[in-house]
Protein backbone atom coordinates (compact mmCIF):
# COMPACT_ATOMS: atom_id res chain seq x y z
CA UNK A 1 0.00 0.00 0.00
CA UNK A 2 0.93 3.63 -0.44
CA UNK A 3 2.78 5.90 1.94
CA UNK A 4 1.12 9.29 2.37
CA UNK A 5 3.16 12.30 3.45
CA UNK A 6 0.73 15.20 3.21
CA UNK A 7 -0.47 18.12 5.24
CA UNK A 8 -4.13 17.16 5.55
CA UNK A 9 -6.94 19.33 6.76
CA UNK A 10 -8.76 18.32 9.93
CA UNK A 11 -12.38 19.25 9.48
CA UNK A 12 -14.71 19.67 12.43
CA UNK A 13 -17.88 17.84 11.56
CA UNK A 14 -19.95 20.20 13.68
CA UNK A 15 -19.19 22.98 11.23
CA UNK A 16 -20.25 21.01 8.16
CA UNK A 17 -23.48 22.04 6.49
CA UNK A 18 -24.58 18.71 4.97
CA UNK A 19 -28.17 17.53 5.06
CA UNK A 20 -27.24 14.16 6.53
CA UNK A 21 -28.79 13.40 9.88
CA UNK A 22 -28.35 10.65 12.42
CA UNK A 23 -30.43 7.54 11.62
CA UNK A 24 -31.15 5.43 14.67
CA UNK A 25 -31.74 2.29 12.58
CA UNK A 26 -28.27 2.68 11.06
CA UNK A 27 -26.75 3.17 14.48
CA UNK A 28 -28.46 0.03 15.78
CA UNK A 29 -26.73 -1.97 13.04
CA UNK A 30 -23.38 -0.20 13.47
CA UNK A 31 -23.40 -0.99 17.18
CA UNK A 32 -23.39 -4.69 16.32
CA UNK A 33 -19.85 -4.44 14.95
CA UNK A 34 -17.90 -6.91 17.07
CA UNK A 35 -14.52 -6.17 18.61
CA UNK A 36 -14.15 -9.92 19.13
CA UNK A 37 -14.65 -10.55 15.43
CA UNK A 38 -12.21 -7.83 14.40
CA UNK A 39 -9.52 -9.20 16.71
CA UNK A 40 -10.07 -12.85 15.80
CA UNK A 41 -10.23 -12.12 12.06
CA UNK A 42 -6.96 -10.19 12.22
CA UNK A 43 -5.35 -13.10 14.07
CA UNK A 44 -6.66 -15.60 11.52
CA UNK A 45 -5.54 -13.43 8.61
CA UNK A 46 -2.05 -13.15 10.06
CA UNK A 47 -1.81 -16.92 10.59
CA UNK A 48 -2.47 -17.52 6.89
CA UNK A 49 1.03 -16.26 6.08
CA UNK A 50 2.58 -14.09 3.34
CA UNK A 51 -0.07 -13.72 0.66
CA UNK A 52 2.14 -13.32 -2.40
CA UNK A 53 0.95 -14.07 -5.92
CA UNK A 54 1.34 -17.71 -6.87
CA UNK A 55 1.54 -18.92 -3.27
CA UNK A 56 -0.62 -21.29 -1.25
CA UNK A 57 -1.23 -18.66 1.48
CA UNK A 58 -2.88 -16.40 -1.11
CA UNK A 59 -5.13 -19.26 -2.24
CA UNK A 60 -5.85 -20.18 1.39
CA UNK A 61 -6.83 -16.60 2.13
CA UNK A 62 -9.20 -16.53 -0.83
CA UNK A 63 -10.89 -19.70 0.47
CA UNK A 64 -10.97 -18.22 3.99
CA UNK A 65 -12.86 -15.23 2.62
CA UNK A 66 -15.35 -17.42 0.75
CA UNK A 67 -16.03 -19.43 3.89
CA UNK A 68 -16.60 -16.27 5.91
CA UNK A 69 -19.28 -15.10 3.49
CA UNK A 70 -20.94 -18.52 3.48
CA UNK A 71 -21.01 -18.47 7.28
CA UNK A 72 -22.82 -15.10 7.16
CA UNK A 73 -25.59 -16.53 5.00
CA UNK A 74 -24.44 -15.44 1.55
CA UNK A 75 -24.83 -18.16 -1.08
CA UNK A 76 -22.47 -19.34 -3.79
CA UNK A 77 -24.64 -17.74 -6.46
CA UNK A 78 -23.80 -14.33 -5.00
CA UNK A 79 -20.06 -14.94 -5.34
CA UNK A 80 -17.96 -14.41 -8.44
CA UNK A 81 -14.39 -15.67 -8.82
CA UNK A 82 -12.65 -13.20 -11.11
CA UNK A 83 -9.36 -14.78 -12.21
CA UNK A 84 -6.46 -13.11 -13.96
CA UNK A 85 -2.81 -13.81 -14.73
CA UNK A 86 0.05 -11.61 -13.52
CA UNK A 87 3.69 -12.38 -14.33
CA UNK A 88 2.68 -15.95 -15.13
CA UNK A 89 0.78 -16.46 -11.87
CA UNK A 90 -2.96 -17.02 -11.60
CA UNK A 91 -4.63 -14.73 -9.07
CA UNK A 92 -8.22 -14.25 -7.96
CA UNK A 93 -10.51 -11.39 -7.06
CA UNK A 94 -13.56 -12.28 -4.97
CA UNK A 95 -16.78 -10.37 -5.71
CA UNK A 96 -19.81 -10.83 -3.46
CA UNK A 97 -23.02 -9.16 -4.66
CA UNK A 98 -25.94 -8.11 -2.50
CA UNK A 99 -28.89 -7.09 -4.68
CA UNK A 100 -30.66 -3.79 -4.10
CA UNK A 101 -34.43 -3.59 -3.92
CA UNK A 102 -34.96 -0.37 -5.90
CA UNK A 103 -31.87 0.03 -8.11
CA UNK A 104 -30.61 -3.55 -8.57
CA UNK A 105 -28.40 -2.63 -11.52
CA UNK A 106 -26.60 0.26 -9.84
CA UNK A 107 -23.77 -0.65 -7.49
CA UNK A 108 -22.01 0.68 -4.44
CA UNK A 109 -18.59 -1.01 -4.59
CA UNK A 110 -16.83 -1.60 -1.26
CA UNK A 111 -13.33 -2.88 -1.88
CA UNK A 112 -9.89 -3.58 -0.49
CA UNK A 113 -6.99 -5.91 -1.28
CA UNK A 114 -6.08 -9.12 0.53
CA UNK A 115 -2.65 -9.83 -0.97
CA UNK A 116 0.57 -8.91 0.83
CA UNK A 117 4.25 -8.49 0.14
CA UNK A 118 7.22 -8.80 2.49
CA UNK A 119 5.10 -10.07 5.38
CA UNK A 120 1.67 -11.32 6.42
CA UNK A 121 0.11 -7.90 5.76
CA UNK A 122 -1.96 -7.88 8.93
CA UNK A 123 -2.40 -4.12 8.70
CA UNK A 124 -1.81 -3.78 4.94
CA UNK A 125 -4.41 -4.97 4.27
CA UNK A 126 -5.83 -7.41 6.79
CA UNK A 127 -7.28 -4.38 8.56
CA UNK A 128 -9.28 -3.33 5.50
CA UNK A 129 -10.25 -6.92 4.80
CA UNK A 130 -11.78 -7.50 8.23
CA UNK A 131 -13.52 -4.12 8.06
CA UNK A 132 -15.25 -5.20 4.85
CA UNK A 133 -16.11 -8.59 6.36
CA UNK A 134 -17.77 -7.06 9.41
CA UNK A 135 -19.80 -4.66 7.27
CA UNK A 136 -20.85 -7.48 4.94
CA UNK A 137 -21.85 -9.65 7.89
CA UNK A 138 -24.12 -6.98 9.30
CA UNK A 139 -25.66 -5.94 5.97
CA UNK A 140 -26.41 -9.48 4.79
CA UNK A 141 -29.95 -9.32 6.14
CA UNK A 142 -30.59 -5.59 5.57
CA UNK A 143 -32.46 -4.29 2.53
CA UNK A 144 -30.67 -1.55 0.59
CA UNK A 145 -32.03 0.43 -2.34
CA UNK A 146 -28.75 0.12 -4.28
CA UNK A 147 -26.91 -3.13 -4.88
CA UNK A 148 -23.60 -3.61 -3.09
CA UNK A 149 -20.52 -5.42 -4.37
CA UNK A 150 -18.04 -6.38 -1.66
CA UNK A 151 -14.79 -6.93 -3.56
CA UNK A 152 -11.52 -8.38 -2.28
CA UNK A 153 -8.79 -7.67 -4.80
CA UNK A 154 -5.56 -9.55 -5.34
CA UNK A 155 -2.55 -8.06 -7.10
CA UNK A 156 -2.69 -4.65 -5.41
CA UNK A 157 0.89 -4.94 -4.23
CA UNK A 158 1.99 -5.74 -7.80
CA UNK A 159 0.66 -2.48 -9.23
CA UNK A 160 -3.14 -2.60 -8.79
CA UNK A 161 -3.34 -5.36 -11.40
CA UNK A 162 -6.37 -7.07 -9.83
CA UNK A 163 -8.54 -3.98 -9.72
CA UNK A 164 -7.35 -2.91 -13.17
CA UNK A 165 -8.30 -6.32 -14.53
CA UNK A 166 -11.75 -6.02 -12.95
CA UNK A 167 -12.36 -2.58 -14.44
CA UNK A 168 -11.19 -3.65 -17.90
CA UNK A 169 -12.77 -7.09 -18.06
CA UNK A 170 -15.90 -6.80 -15.91
CA UNK A 171 -16.93 -3.17 -15.44
CA UNK A 172 -16.29 -2.07 -19.03
CA UNK A 173 -17.06 -5.46 -20.58
CA UNK A 174 -20.62 -5.47 -19.22
CA UNK A 175 -23.30 -4.53 -21.75
CA UNK A 176 -24.35 -1.90 -21.02
CA UNK A 177 -21.33 -0.84 -18.96
CA UNK A 178 -21.74 -1.51 -15.26
CA UNK A 179 -23.50 1.36 -13.52
CA UNK A 180 -21.45 2.29 -10.44
CA UNK A 181 -22.83 4.73 -7.91
CA UNK A 182 -19.49 5.04 -6.09
CA UNK A 183 -16.39 3.09 -5.08
CA UNK A 184 -15.44 3.01 -1.38
CA UNK A 185 -11.90 1.64 -0.93
CA UNK A 186 -10.59 0.56 2.50
CA UNK A 187 -6.83 0.04 2.75
CA UNK A 188 -4.57 -0.02 5.82
CA UNK A 189 -6.80 1.10 8.67
CA UNK A 190 -5.21 -0.72 11.62
CA UNK A 191 -3.45 2.18 13.31
CA UNK A 192 -0.24 2.16 15.32
CA UNK A 193 0.21 0.34 18.62
CA UNK A 194 1.02 2.50 21.64
CA UNK A 195 -0.27 5.84 20.34
CA UNK A 196 -3.65 7.57 20.33
CA UNK A 197 -5.48 6.56 17.17
CA UNK A 198 -8.62 8.67 17.07
CA UNK A 199 -8.76 9.94 13.47
CA UNK A 200 -9.45 8.26 10.13
CA UNK A 201 -8.34 9.83 6.86
CA UNK A 202 -11.02 10.15 4.19
CA UNK A 203 -9.71 10.30 0.64
CA UNK A 204 -11.15 12.18 -2.31
CA UNK A 205 -10.29 12.33 -6.01
CA UNK A 206 -8.07 15.26 -7.00
CA UNK A 207 -6.57 13.80 -10.19
CA UNK A 208 -7.43 13.30 -13.84
CA UNK A 209 -9.93 13.03 -15.32
CA UNK A 210 -11.25 16.00 -13.40
CA UNK A 211 -14.89 15.47 -14.40
CA UNK A 212 -15.46 13.15 -11.44
CA UNK A 213 -13.62 15.24 -8.83
CA UNK A 214 -16.55 17.32 -7.63
CA UNK A 215 -18.75 14.26 -7.14
CA UNK A 216 -15.91 12.52 -5.29
CA UNK A 217 -15.57 15.51 -2.97
CA UNK A 218 -19.31 15.37 -2.28
CA UNK A 219 -19.33 11.68 -1.33
CA UNK A 220 -16.13 12.07 0.69
CA UNK A 221 -17.74 14.87 2.67
CA UNK A 222 -20.68 12.52 3.25
CA UNK A 223 -18.21 9.84 4.34
CA UNK A 224 -16.68 12.25 6.86
CA UNK A 225 -20.11 13.05 8.20
CA UNK A 226 -20.84 9.34 8.63
CA UNK A 227 -17.61 8.98 10.62
CA UNK A 228 -18.90 11.53 13.11
CA UNK A 229 -22.43 10.15 13.22
CA UNK A 230 -21.63 6.46 13.68
CA UNK A 231 -18.22 6.23 15.37
CA UNK A 232 -16.08 7.93 17.98
CA UNK A 233 -13.44 8.88 15.41
CA UNK A 234 -12.56 12.25 13.95
CA UNK A 235 -12.35 12.64 10.17
CA UNK A 236 -9.32 13.94 8.29
CA UNK A 237 -9.55 15.03 4.64
CA UNK A 238 -6.84 14.01 2.17
CA UNK A 239 -6.48 12.83 -1.41
CA UNK A 240 -6.57 9.44 -3.10
CA UNK A 241 -3.76 7.62 -4.82
CA UNK A 242 -1.92 4.29 -5.19
CA UNK A 243 -4.67 1.91 -4.11
CA UNK A 244 -7.43 -0.11 -5.74
CA UNK A 245 -9.79 2.80 -6.34
CA UNK A 246 -7.36 4.32 -8.88
CA UNK A 247 -8.33 2.13 -11.89
CA UNK A 248 -11.93 3.14 -11.15
CA UNK A 249 -10.89 6.80 -10.91
CA UNK A 250 -9.16 6.52 -14.27
CA UNK A 251 -12.40 5.03 -15.60
CA UNK A 252 -14.26 8.19 -14.55
CA UNK A 253 -16.03 6.55 -11.61
CA UNK A 254 -16.73 8.34 -8.33
CA UNK A 255 -14.34 7.23 -5.60
CA UNK A 256 -13.70 7.71 -1.91
CA UNK A 257 -11.68 5.83 0.68
CA UNK A 258 -10.38 5.20 4.19
CA UNK A 259 -6.73 5.17 5.27
CA UNK A 260 -5.18 5.33 8.74
CA UNK A 261 -4.11 8.81 9.87
CA UNK A 262 -1.26 7.64 12.12
CA UNK A 263 0.76 5.84 9.48
CA UNK A 264 2.42 2.57 10.41
CA UNK A 265 6.06 2.03 9.45
CA UNK A 266 5.60 -1.75 9.23
CA UNK A 267 3.74 -2.46 5.94
CA UNK A 268 5.65 -4.46 3.32
CA UNK A 269 7.84 -5.94 6.03
CA UNK A 270 7.97 -8.98 8.30
CA UNK A 271 6.85 -6.78 11.21
CA UNK A 272 3.45 -5.92 9.72
CA UNK A 273 1.83 -7.88 12.53
CA UNK A 274 -1.10 -7.69 14.90
CA UNK A 275 1.18 -6.73 17.80
CA UNK A 276 2.10 -3.49 16.01
CA UNK A 277 -1.52 -2.48 15.36
CA UNK A 278 -4.40 -1.01 17.36
CA UNK A 279 -7.35 -3.45 17.06
CA UNK A 280 -9.68 -1.07 18.92
CA UNK A 281 -9.01 1.55 16.26
CA UNK A 282 -9.74 -1.04 13.57
CA UNK A 283 -13.03 -1.77 15.35
CA UNK A 284 -13.97 1.92 15.32
CA UNK A 285 -13.08 2.16 11.62
CA UNK A 286 -15.37 -0.82 10.96
CA UNK A 287 -18.20 1.03 12.70
CA UNK A 288 -17.62 4.15 10.61
CA UNK A 289 -17.42 2.10 7.41
CA UNK A 290 -20.62 0.20 8.18
CA UNK A 291 -22.50 3.43 8.82
CA UNK A 292 -21.19 4.90 5.58
CA UNK A 293 -22.20 1.85 3.51
CA UNK A 294 -25.71 1.95 5.01
CA UNK A 295 -25.86 5.61 3.98
CA UNK A 296 -24.43 5.19 0.47
CA UNK A 297 -26.56 2.14 -0.40
CA UNK A 298 -29.64 3.68 1.34
CA UNK A 299 -30.66 0.96 3.76
CA UNK A 300 -34.31 0.34 4.51
CA UNK A 301 -35.29 1.68 7.92
CA UNK A 302 -38.85 0.40 8.14
CA UNK A 303 -40.74 -2.70 7.14
CA UNK A 304 -42.29 -2.66 3.68
CA UNK A 305 -43.73 -5.07 1.18
CA UNK A 306 -40.30 -5.66 -0.32
CA UNK A 307 -38.49 -6.52 2.88
CA UNK A 308 -36.50 -9.75 2.85
CA UNK A 309 -38.16 -12.62 4.69
CA UNK A 310 -35.98 -14.84 6.81
CA UNK A 311 -34.64 -17.34 6.16
CA UNK A 312 -35.04 -17.25 2.35
CA UNK A 313 -34.19 -13.56 1.85
CA UNK A 314 -36.23 -13.46 -1.36
CA UNK A 315 -37.60 -10.16 -2.68
CA UNK A 316 -39.77 -9.01 -5.57
CA UNK A 317 -39.24 -5.58 -7.11
CA UNK A 318 -40.25 -3.05 -8.19
CA UNK A 319 -43.62 -3.03 -6.52
CA UNK A 320 -45.84 -1.66 -8.04
CA UNK A 321 -44.54 -3.15 -11.29
CA UNK A 322 -45.36 -2.47 -14.92
CA UNK A 323 -43.53 -4.64 -17.47
CA UNK A 324 -40.89 -6.81 -15.80
CA UNK A 325 -40.86 -8.23 -12.28
CA UNK A 326 -37.39 -8.74 -10.79
CA UNK A 327 -36.92 -11.60 -8.36
CA UNK A 328 -33.99 -11.74 -5.99
CA UNK A 329 -33.79 -15.47 -5.24
CA UNK A 330 -31.82 -15.00 -2.02
CA UNK A 331 -30.96 -18.40 -0.55
CA UNK A 332 -32.90 -20.11 -3.35
CA UNK A 333 -30.23 -19.04 -5.85
CA UNK A 334 -29.10 -22.08 -7.88
CA UNK A 335 -31.91 -24.19 -6.39
CA UNK A 336 -34.65 -25.70 -8.52
CA UNK A 337 -37.67 -23.46 -7.89
CA UNK A 338 -41.24 -22.87 -8.98
CA UNK A 339 -42.93 -19.49 -9.44
CA UNK A 340 -46.68 -18.91 -9.49
CA UNK A 341 -48.54 -15.63 -9.95
CA UNK A 342 -52.14 -15.88 -8.71
CA UNK A 343 -54.93 -13.39 -9.41
CA UNK A 344 -57.60 -12.14 -7.00
CA UNK A 345 -59.89 -15.05 -7.98
CA UNK A 346 -57.30 -17.63 -7.00
CA UNK A 347 -56.37 -18.56 -10.57
CA UNK A 348 -52.75 -19.24 -11.54
CA UNK A 349 -52.19 -16.74 -14.36
CA UNK A 350 -48.45 -17.32 -14.78
CA UNK A 351 -46.26 -20.23 -13.77
CA UNK A 352 -42.54 -20.75 -14.43
CA UNK A 353 -39.97 -23.30 -13.31
CA UNK A 354 -36.32 -22.44 -12.71
CA UNK A 355 -33.77 -25.25 -12.85
CA UNK A 356 -30.77 -23.19 -11.77
CA UNK A 357 -31.88 -19.60 -11.06
CA UNK A 358 -29.40 -16.72 -10.96
CA UNK A 359 -29.32 -14.26 -8.08
CA UNK A 360 -31.77 -12.06 -9.99
CA UNK A 361 -34.23 -13.27 -12.62
CA UNK A 362 -36.56 -11.09 -14.71
CA UNK A 363 -40.16 -12.13 -15.46
CA UNK A 364 -42.19 -10.51 -18.25
CA UNK A 365 -45.69 -9.67 -17.01
CA UNK A 366 -46.91 -7.52 -19.89
CA UNK A 367 -49.69 -10.04 -20.68
CA UNK A 368 -51.24 -9.66 -17.22
CA UNK A 369 -53.99 -7.18 -16.47
CA UNK A 370 -53.62 -4.36 -14.01
CA UNK A 371 -54.48 -5.22 -10.42
CA UNK A 372 -53.29 -7.01 -7.30
CA UNK A 373 -51.71 -10.46 -7.45
CA UNK A 374 -50.12 -12.97 -5.12
CA UNK A 375 -46.63 -14.16 -6.09
CA UNK A 376 -45.54 -17.50 -4.68
CA UNK A 377 -41.98 -18.78 -5.05
CA UNK A 378 -40.83 -22.06 -3.60
CA UNK A 379 -38.25 -24.82 -3.62
CA UNK A 380 -39.16 -28.12 -2.01
CA UNK A 381 -40.90 -27.39 1.28
CA UNK A 382 -39.57 -23.81 1.40
CA UNK A 383 -41.68 -21.03 -0.07
CA UNK A 384 -42.46 -17.34 0.17
CA UNK A 385 -45.46 -15.37 -1.05
CA UNK A 386 -45.97 -11.64 -1.52
CA UNK A 387 -48.65 -9.35 -2.86
CA UNK A 388 -47.71 -7.21 -5.84
CA UNK A 389 -49.54 -4.56 -7.81
CA UNK A 390 -49.35 -4.51 -11.60
CA UNK A 391 -49.89 -1.04 -13.02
Amino acid sequence: MKKILVSSILLLLTNMSFSQTFVQAYSDIVNQVSQTNVTSYLTEFEALGIKRRGTQPLEDTYNWLVNKYLSYGYVSGQMQEDTFTDAGYTCKNLIVTKVGTVYPNTYVIVCGHYDSIGGTGTNDNGSGTVTILEAARLLQNVDTEYSIKFIHFSGEEDGLVGSQHYVNNVVNATTPKMDIRLVFNIDEVGGVAGVTNNTITCERDTGNPTTNNAASTTVTNELMTCVGLYSSLNANLSYAYASDYMPFEDNNEIITGFYETNESTHPHSSTDLFVNMDPVYNYNVAKAATGAILHFAIATTALSGNTFDNPLKVSFFPNPVKDYLNINFGTLTNKKSNLKIIDSNGRIVLEQNFENPKVVENICITDLSKGMYLVKLGSGDQFIQKKIIIQ
